[in-house]
């Protein structure tokens, strides 16, 4: 029984739960037991919640039983990026500058996620401040790869990623700046999402890019990562930037097929730089999407392939200016100094990490006096190309359909001393945060060469993610992969 909930998904589980054959308390007791059983080898966890998270499922099995459970999915439990506040449970981004920071507050998407009923399993491991591709810039360890353990999971997500590919949890929460949902999603075998910008609400969550971040969730499936965003999806006077008018529920028609849809096959993305094994499982994908009647069009984006310099001076000009707040005075790391600026200067250099500061360095040197339209500026340009292009696009096709990682899980390491091959890794999902749109990776199998993941990429105009989860909902169930042994690790 263990192994049937622990691999069902979570909508399956809350079938289970409405007919009474589990309790809330039984399935999360499970995925605790088998989080503390994977968690020594992945590293995926930063913080364990487990009294709150059986807390949680007691109240939940209450609700039920005096039959007004908060929602559908009332008792399925969920586990958290380390960078959505947590009220009282602590929060570091993975940084040392941030080791032993409890939020008195929690972030909008725990908040909502928590007024479903849904307990709080833990909080997970990530790239320090979101920035990395690979995981391996956490503070405190690396997250390694279920599928193999001696390579990585994909970043800055790795641990929502990896927890829920080893049935450590059944969906979980994640943030994508530049593709840090769909990357790990695509390397681990998973559901992910990065939504429309907007769509969820930015509170709470600790800012590495304003105008690129955005919250998403990992699941098993699509009809669950479908799920996990309705609940959390809408209007937040506390964001700015929050899209005013409610979103529809994701669920809704989302097993209306394909058929007489339009996807566009961007051409710059097919050619050198992929694996040769991502190559043969994305074509195969887009025969299947013709085949479940979709009409399959090549299309091009010229501008994309600037997409990577233009991430890599946006975000990072932005990092500078979030992480400026990060002084040894109000929270976090204090390392004491003579005054004020030595005091700043010994936390900062003790408390970030490399590629953080690698970051800080170049978006501080992009915004300074006589460089600031040479090299900022003009990649505001081409954000702004990139966004014309797809609108373009958006007239004759619905979706546009790409690979989402060049290659297959990398081994730990193997990056590490390469900074451009590590950012690289992205070189298929950045243009999606820049433009501001909604994207989606599907799996598409597991590669001849090596056994590991390939994720399909699905990008939807803004505001149009039911559009989105119809096609990956259809290509999900046509090629039958995710229900199937073979898309469990042996982990």
């Amino acid at each position: 029984m263990t192994a049937e909930l622990l691999w069902a998904g979570a909508t399956a589980l809350a079938g289970m739960l409405d007919r009474g054959e589990v309790s809330s308390v039984e399935v999360t007791e499970a995925f605790l037991a088998r989080s503390e059983e994977v968690d020594g080898t992945l590293g995926t966890y930063l913080e364990h919640t487990p009294d709150a998270a059986l807390a949680g499922a007691r109240a939940a099995d209450g609700r039920r039983a005096a039959g007004k459970p908060a929602g559908r999915f009332d008792g399925i439990p969920v586990a958290y990026k380390d960078i959505f506040c947590t009220d009282g449970v602590p929060t570091t981004a993975g940084s040392k500058i941030l080791e032993g920071f409890v939020p008195p507050y929690s972030a909008t998407v725990v908040e909502r996620c928590t007024r479903a009923g849904l307990p709080m399993l833990g909080k997970l491991n990530m790239d320090e401040f979101a920035m990395g591709s690979s995981n391996e810039n956490s503070a405190y360890k690396p997250v390694r790869n279920p599928w193999d353990t001696e390579r990585v999971p994909g970043g800055s997500s790795g641990g929502s990623a990896a927890i829920v590919a080893a049935a450590g949890a059944p969906w979980s929460w994640g943030t994508d700046t530049g593709g840090s949902i769909r990357q790990p999603a695509s390397l681990c075998g998973l559901v992910g999402v990065k939504p429309t910008y907007g769509l969820v609400s930015r509170y709470g969550i600790i800012a590495f890019a304003s105008s690129l971040d955005q919250a998403g969730p990992f699941a098993r499936t699509v009809e669950d990562a479908a799920a996990l965003l309705s609940l959390a999806a809408g209007p937040d006077a506390r964001d700015a930037t929050s899209i005013p008018a409610a979103p529809p529920n994701f669920l809704d028609e989302i097993d209306g097929g394909i058929k007489g849809m339009k996807i566009g096959i961007v051409k710059e993305f097919m050619g050198e730089g992929n694996d040769p094994g991502v190559r043969t499982r994305v074509e195969e994908a887009y025969t299947r999407l013709e085949k479940l009647g979709a009409t399959i069009e090549e299309v091009s984006l010229p501008s994309f392939e600037y997409g990577i310099s233009a991430y890599y001076l946006v975000a990072p000009a932005e990092c500078s200016a979030n992480l400026a707040r990060y002084d040894g005075v109000r929270y976090g790391l204090r390392v004491e100094g003579d005054d004020i600026i030595r005091m700043t200067s010994r936390t900062r250099a003790e408390g970030f990490g490399a590629e953080v500061k690698r970051r800080i360095m170049l978006g501080t040197y992009a915004l300074s006096a006589g460089y600031y339209d040479a090299y900022y500026g003009k990649a505001q340009k081409v954000r702004t190309l990139i966004a014309r292009e797809l609108e373009e696009i958006y007239e004759r096709v619905d979706l546009v359909a790409c690979p989402t990682s060049p290659t297959t899980a990398f081994r730990l390491g193997e990056r590490t001393d390469d900074p451009l091959a590590m950012y690289l890794s992205d070189v298929f999902t950045v243009a999606v945060n820049l433009a501001g749109n909604a994207a989606i990776n599907v799996p598409c199998g597991t590669s001849p060469d090596d056994g590991l993941p390939v994720g399909l990429q699905l990008i939807a105009p803004a505001l149009a993610e039911p559009l989105m989860f119809r096609a990956a909902y259809a290509f999900e169930g046509d090629l039958g992969w995710i229900n199937s042994r073979e898309a469990r690790p042996a982990l």
